[in-house]
């Protein structure tokens, strides 16, 4: 299937300036984010994020945007050679782009640090958080207690045994990396021996086992904001899992799960809840208290309502993270039937069905209907 246009995606013409691209690019990641978009929405969102991610990477490039000017997707694929990029330099730019796209697949950030070694953002964790339905309309303070990364006390970081110390990786040189070719094709990876370091570990600390860190606990302050529901996610910037050789932190993902009320259910910001009433009030109507999030509400039942009947209270439902207002309730009413009847109680029900049947179908609104649609059936 053919790519879209760069421009086109990003909704900008040819000519736009960078200030323009990048403005055009913020509006539709922050539509489309993951975060933003669950359920249905998700994987399509997530389509055009990733679509739209990739336009302003090439756009924002001086040289990628001249390039897919100049011969279009073409000019910026890694697996062609455009026009000018014969030689040892033009395969150094395919090997480079090789490179990145094996680090996207792996889900690794990498780039360069001290010494020109390879630094890795470490990767993101997620945590599930299971929390009450008055805790997610209200919002709350919590803390959770997540794994973290220290410096070994024992080596102060270095990873070796005390007394000693790392030494350079005789493969890498210290770099980190090793170039394998392959023809007339050079490919830039990981070393084998010091996995990226630039350094090699003799004899290991016996703390930490050449790590320099020790995993440990750590209490982590959590703002649950108010009118979250199940399946969203809160992201707390750079307690993921610590980066390689001096790279950024991953994140952490807090995934919302709300547990199961003994009274509402929740429906996006409404709430929908089972009323019992009994048939006597339900017979001749009366008033009847129902409960809220914020206490209790009254109901006019009126006469003669049927077991399913829904009493809607506005505004009594939740207010949502992004809503301007809150949702409604919905009171769905139950009609019970008495159990464990005396002998008297039985005679008198007895008499008021025989007094209801000489009232005739007035008295059961969806008697005469049902024995219609009994006797179509039948014949």
């Amino acid at each position: 299937m053919s790519k879209r246009d760069f421009y086109e995606i990003l909704g900008v013409p040819k000519n736009a300036s960078d200030e323009e691209i990048k403005k055009a690019y913020r509006k539709l990641a922050m539509k489309y984010h993951p975060d933003r978009n669950q359920g249905d929405t998700a994987r399509p969102a997530e389509e055009k994020f990733k679509e739209a991610k990739e336009a302003y990477e090439m756009l924002s490039d001086p040289q990628k945007r001249a390039a897919y000017d100049q011969y279009g997707h073409a000019g910026v694929d890694p697996n062609m050679r455009g026009p000018g990029t014969a030689g040892a330099e033009g395969f150094g730019g395919f090997a480079e782009a090789f490179g990145d796209i094996f680090g996207e697949m792996f889900g690794q950030q990498r780039g360069r640090g001290a010494g020109g070694r390879q630094v890795y953002r470490g990767s993101d964790l997620s945590y599930a958080m299971e929390i009450s339905l008055e805790d997610a309309a209200r919002g709350k303070d919590a803390q959770i207690r997540i794994p973290s990364w220290e410096g070994c006390d024992t080596c102060h970081g270095s990873g070796a045994k005390p007394g000693t110390s790392p030494k350079v990786c005789a493969t890498c040189r210290g770099s980190g990396t090793v170039q394998m070719r392959q023809g007339v094709f050079s490919v830039q990876q990981t070393c084998p021996h010091c996995r990226g370091t630039g350094k090699i570990i003799p004899e290991p600390c016996p703390a930490c086992h050449g790590q320099g860190r020790i995993k440990k606990q750590k209490t982590l302050e959590v703002r649950i904001p108010a009118g979250i529901d199940s399946g969203m996610r809160i992201r707390s910037t750079g307690n993921g899992e610590p980066g390689t050789n001096g790279g950024p932190p991953g994140d952490l993902y807090i995934e919302i799960r709300l547990k199961k009320h003994d009274i509402f259910e929740r429906n996006g910001d409404d709430l929908h809840c089972q009323v019992p009433v009994s048939f006597i009030t339900a017979a001749l109507g009366g008033e009847i208290e129902v409960p809220t999030l914020a206490g209790k509400a009254a109901i006019d039942i009126p006469e003669g309502t049927q077991a399913g009947k829904q009493f809607r209270l506005r505004g009594k439902g939740i207010k949502g993270v992004r809503a301007s207002y809150p949702g409604d309730l919905y009171c769905h009413i139950a009609v019970e039937t008495p159990v464990k009847l005396t002998e008297h109680q039985r005679k008198l029900l007895h008499e008021l069905e025989d007094s209801l049947k000489k009232g005739g179908a007035r008295h059961s609104p969806s008697g005469e209907s049902w024995t219609d649609r009994l006797k179509n059936f039948f014949s």
